[in-house]
């Protein structure tokens, strides 16, 4: 266990001792609902006194333990300090129904709103995002918590156009390397390592432990950057049963093993691959049509994310390395022909030839 971990212990057994009960409509004016999940609900709430806005975290007594929620308030108080991570704002209380902790606010709603609507997120927002959250991620990593519970709807609005986003709602942020109970849930954010807790037949089989490691995140970004530049999913679920996955990952390992080819690496080829014809490789190495909308440049960034293999998948600061390019296919299209028009002038400048020809013409206008 990281030291961040036993601090984040100590200080919620220090928080229990002086939990005071209070109630809310004496302290603050609530304004509105921001959000809701399996958790509690999220309401916009100013502070009547200061007259501060801030958002109060409600987590229901009857579903929730006392040290649950102080995990969460003490992990988001004194160790979220990343510009881009959700932070408590020190105030925290019970009321004979909640448990209650005031939070930064969000004004702009999160990220899911402007995902499913007809706006939508530009190419440069969707880099913005995820330079963003990779930061946010790798400084929990480096603190030695994993967020386990990254997707749209937990990536907070601060400013307009995606300007300044925060990731919050650390309920499922464990220390690296804790075992957890394998649970599989319909959806591409959930790992391909658990599927084999899917196919467990009977509620008496005996559990399937698989401990936490940083690479859970790194999938949730990939879905996430996919997410942001297609408005959708690149699958169902990741599965070997949902078609489009078992797409990408036909076409993953077919790639990998040109690579590895390239680089003159002894890469066994089976009969039937061996015996595959031009096109038939080319087919083999062809985009799978989900992905066909974005650059070279995204996809190989979604294929170091999104690896099979959890232990082969990318940190999340090597998100950084693929900013600045084109994510999208249209781009790189109109930047190649913006290089090659460029290209085509500076060797009419400097090599002289084109300017011959131009003469040239201009000779026979004038026959």
């Amino acid at each position: 266990m990281s030291d961040a971990a036993q601090d984040l212990d100590e200080l919620c057994y220090l928080t229990a001792q002086c939990m005071t009960s209070m109630v809310t409509s004496e302290h603050f004016r609530v304004i509105k609902k921001l959000g809701e999940g399996s958790y509690g609900k999220v309401m916009l709430a100013v502070h009547k006194k200061r007259g501060t806005p801030m958002a109060l975290k409600f987590f229901p007594r009857c579903s929730t333990t006392l040290h649950t929620f102080l995990r969460e308030y003490n992990l988001s108080l004194s160790f979220c300090t990343h510009p881009s991570l959700t932070r408590a704002l020190g105030i925290f209380f019970s009321t004979p129904s909640h448990y209650i902790f005031a939070q930064q606010a969000a004004l702009y709603g999160d990220l899911y709103d402007i995902i499913v609507s007809d706006v939508g997120v530009s190419e440069l927002q969707a880099q913005s995002v995820m330079s963003q959250l990779s930061g946010a991620v790798s400084y929990l990593h480096s603190l030695g918590f994993v967020h386990r519970d990254i997707k749209p709807e937990n990536v907070f609005l601060c400013a307009p156009n995606c300007r300044w986003v925060k990731l919050g709602d650390f309920g499922l942020v464990r220390p690296r390397g804790t075992k957890v109970r394998a649970v599989w849930y319909e959806s591409p954010f959930c790992v391909p390592e658990v599927e084999q807790a899917k196919h467990k037949k009977k509620e008496e089989e005996e559990d399937i432990w698989m401990p936490v490691e940083p690479s859970l995140d790194s999938w949730a970004l990939g879905i996430l950057t996919y997410c942001l530049l297609t408005s959708c999913f690149p699958w169902e679920e990741s599965t070997s049963d949902d078609p489009g996955y078992r797409q990408f990952c036909n076409w993953f390992n077919n790639v990998k093993e040109k690579e590895e080819r390239e680089m003159g690496q002894n890469v066994p080829m089976n009969r039937k691959k061996r015996g595959r014809d031009i096109g038939e490789e080319q087919a083999a190495l062809a985009v799978p049509s989900q992905f066909e909308s974005l650059s070279t440049l995204a996809l190989t960034l979604l294929r170091r994310l999104l690896h099979p293999l959890p232990w082969h998948r990318a940190t999340p600061d090597e998100v950084l390395s693929y900013l600045g390019g084109p994510w999208l296919l249209k781009t790189e299209k109109e930047e190649k022909r913006r290089q090659q028009e460029a290209q085509e002038e500076a060797r009419k400048i400097l090599g002289g030839g084109g300017m011959e020809e131009d003469i040239e013409r201009e000779r026979k206008r004038e026959r």
